[in-house]
Order: C-alpha cells, then structure tokens, then sequence
C-alpha cells in the first residue's frame, strides 16, 4: 500500500468525517428519536441515520470498489480488499441529551485490520488521525498515551451495556476495580475513550460489547499513540472486551481485569 494511496484516503476519510459531522451538528435540536434498536434503552435517531445515508452514498461516488460497514445497516461489499467501517454518530444518547460527547468515527481495513482511521467530534471541533505505521494526531499535532506506571494513580474510563443482565453483570467488577485505581469515568462514547487514550486524558480505557464500529478508528489511533490495545488473555481486542492502556499500567488493568471475568458475557 503505497502512501499517495494512504494520503488519498486519509484525506477522503477527513473530508467525509467533517460532512458528517456538520451534518449531526445541523440536526441535533429537535432531532426525531426513532424506535430503540437492541433494548429500549439502545437509543438511534434520524441523524444517525441520515448521516449514514450521507457517508454510503458518499463512498459508492468517491471508492466504488470499496466495501462498507455501517452501525445502521449499511453494509455494502466490495471488491477492492478495503472496507469502511463507519459510525454516524458514536454516542447517541450523549447526541440526544445535548451533552456534548459524540463523534462520527471512520476506519479504513484490510485484511490485517485498520489502516486509516478518523474520529471527528463537532461539538469540540477535534479531528483524530491515525495512518498504520503514522503515528497519531489531534488537529494535526502529534500525540502520545500516557506514561503512567501506577494502575493506583490511573484514571480508567469504561463502558456499560445497554441490555441490564449485561450491566449488572459489568456492575459486580466494581468494588475491586474502585480501590485500585485514582477513578472511573464512564463518558459514553467508545470511539472518543480510545482516542483519550491515545492523548493521555485517560490513563486507561476498557469495554466489553464493543462493535467494529466503535474500535476500528478508535483502537487504530489509539495504537498508533503508543497504546496497547488488546483483550484479555491473549485474545485480541473485540466484543468480548476491549482493554486500550498505556504501556505502564496494561498488565495490572489485564490482571485485575482477568481476576475480576470482565470478558465473561452474559449474554452469551
């Protein structure tokens, strides 16, 4: 993969992220909530489905060949090797209550996974990139994750289900995780999560439920920030769990994290 193509499509994933992202913006006063997904409280509005409309049709103009994989059912084959995996607008409950957390995340893969990924939140005006082997940047400087070595001096971001056996599952992790870490943040966003990471706002992120669209872009950034981005036990990272730290604390978060069965889905 040569780089003029990866600039092309970094640059094309910017441009696409930015649309969509005035798009949400545009949208978000008044926007029609429409019948719930997965559970009733698994929240998706007619922005995110617009704004998927706008990313697919957009991708079938500029990359036919392209495949497509979208949180609202766009999906799309392709036959290039390179798939998008898009999320409209991560953290839509954040989008519907006005609170100013979500973004539009796009990863490009192939078949060794992202290679370019983008995150956009509008209502900060903040651009992640990350190009395979690139290194990361916020609004066009660089950053690294965190250097911290104590998991006791870590701030830990998470993330829960939106089904309850799921979140009272996740909720049993938390009197051992407490104690062992400065504090938690659950901040509503998996894609945003990652991207903290990568900048050093969290110390340390871990979810389990995660869907491609909300670790492509994210996990890539993250990586490319220093992070380590891996699941439990060996296992890469996916919907069984999600554990993005720095370097300096990754073991002790996995060991605790381990200890405590946080990837054991309920669900299952």
């Amino acid at each position: 993969m040569d780089a003029s193509f990866l600039d092309r499509t970094l640059a094309l994933a910017t441009d696409l992220a930015r649309e969509a992202g005035a798009l949400a913006l545009s949208m978000r006063d008044g926007v029609e909530q429409l019948a719930p997904k997965s559970t009733p409280t698994d929240a998706v509005t007619a922005a995110d489905r617009a704004v998927e409309r706008l990313l697919v049709s957009a991708l079938a103009s500029a990359r036919p060949d392209d495949g497509v994989l979208g949180e609202e059912g766009g999906a799309v084959g392709g036959t290039s090797g390179v798939r998008w995996v898009i999320d409209p607008i991560d953290g839509t409950v954040n989008y519907l209550y006005g609170i100013p957390q979500w973004a539009v995340s796009l990863g490009v893969e192939d078949a060794t996974g992202a290679f370019v990924g983008v995150v956009f939140d509008p209502a900060k005006n903040e651009l992640w990139q990350a190009v395979r082997g690139g290194g990361a940047q916020l609004n066009g400087a660089a950053v690294r994750c965190s250097s911290a070595t104590s998991l006791a001096h870590s701030l830990v971001g998470t993330g829960f289900g939106y089904d309850e056996r799921r979140r009272a599952a996740q909720s049993l992790l938390l009197p051992s995780l407490l104690p062992a870490v400065r504090d938690l943040r659950r901040l509503g966003a998996g894609s945003l999560d990652l991207c903290a990471v990568a900048s050093g706002r969290l110390d340390a992120y871990f979810e389990q439920g995660l869907s491609p669209w909300d670790l492509s872009a994210g996990g890539l950034i993250a990586v490319e920030a220093g992070a380590r981005v891996e699941g439990l036990r060996g296992h890469p990272a996916g919907a069984d769990l999600v554990v993005a730290a720095g370097p300096g604390v990754f073991d002790a978060l996995h060991d605790l994290l381990v200890a405590g069965n946080a990837d054991v889905d309920v669900l299952a």
